[in-house]
């Protein structure tokens, strides 16, 4: 299949991620885990709204009332972009000053699924996957991971996906979409640095599985069944996650990661840390879930 990615927007981040489609406003945002910010922008006008927090944000979600629930190191906040105020819904591994919060969605049961990552180097299996409700009770999921990654539902909401970017590996799970209950976990695909250990993902109506491969520098398609069918070069080193987006669901942008500057590079690096728009590739997305405030 013939692909075409361009930029999307001229500026560029330190880490973009969680890309987001917001149906209700007609609104793309994402995330600068290293700004410390969430960026909104107008689809039709292409007008940003930037709100600031005291620390890292690695992902948010949608709220039924309009807010946002967005993780913030090791808390979980809702908050409100009209009026700027945000309280502290939960707390997750606060205890252990190693890890953060990073992915993060919210799933067909209204909860918010996110997962924490250690941030040394190397990695250690310190981090795990939690479900925070609505009431701010916090549900330990998977222990034993080094970065929690690549969350995503099949399109009726009776699996779910989730990744360790550090071995590689995709998983996936027998999920009830009324109460969040897991069923047995399977080996969905094994990733590699040559191929691509998995970042973000989404997921199309078709129920294939789009994974950023943020070791290869490239975006992957899998089918249902696990199958590989296509791994997609991007313009930059370290895609982070792709989103279907656009009032048809019908746009593909890719989020990435800001690379430091090579001396040895004969023109500067003007493209890591963009957003990219893949056209070509004949998909659609799934609606976003929003938390049950």
């Amino acid at each position: 299949m013939s692909h075409t990615i361009t930029r999307f927007l001229d500026t560029t981040y330190q880490l973009a991620e969680c890309p987001t489609w917001d149906d209700r406003t007609n609104r793309l945002l994402w995330t600068d885990i290293q700004g410390r910010t969430i960026q909104s922008m107008d689809w039709a006008s292409r007008d940003i709204t930037t709100w600031h927090f005291d620390n890292e944000v690695g992902s948010f979600g949608l709220t039924e009332d309009d807010r946002l629930i967005v993780s913030v190191w090791d808390e979980v906040l809702l908050f409100d972009p009209q009026s700027g105020s945000s309280e502290v819904l939960a707390q997750v591994q606060a205890d252990e000053p190693r890890t953060r919060l990073n992915d993060g969605k919210v799933g067909p049961d209204g909860a918010f699924w996110v997962g924490t990552m250690d941030t040394s180097s190397p990695r250690e299996p310190i981090a795990g996957l939690y479900r925070v409700t609505a009431g701010g009770e916090v549900a330990e999921i998977r222990d034993g991971l080094q970065c929690s990654n690549g969350l995503a539902w099949t399109p009726d909401g009776t699996f779910m996906y989730h990744s360790d970017s550090s071995p590689g590996w995709i998983e996936y799970y027998g999920f009830d979409p009324v109460t969040g209950t897991l069923g047995s976990k399977m080996l969905f695909a094994q990733q590699t640095n040559k191929t691509g250990r998995p970042d973000g993902a989404a997921v199309d109506t078709d129920g294939n599985y789009w994974s950023a491969g943020v070791s290869a520098g490239l975006l992957n398609c899998f089918a249902p069944d696990g199958s590989l069918l296509e791994a997609i070069p991007m313009p930059v080193d370290k895609p982070t996650m792709p989103c279907f987006c656009g009032p048809d669901l019908d746009h593909l942008i890719v989020t990435s990661i800001k690379q430091p500057a090579d001396p040895a590079a004969v023109e500067p690096d003007t493209l890591s840390g963009g957003l990219f728009l893949l056209e070509g590739h004949g998909r659609k997305g799934l609606k976003t879930y929003r938390f049950k405030a």
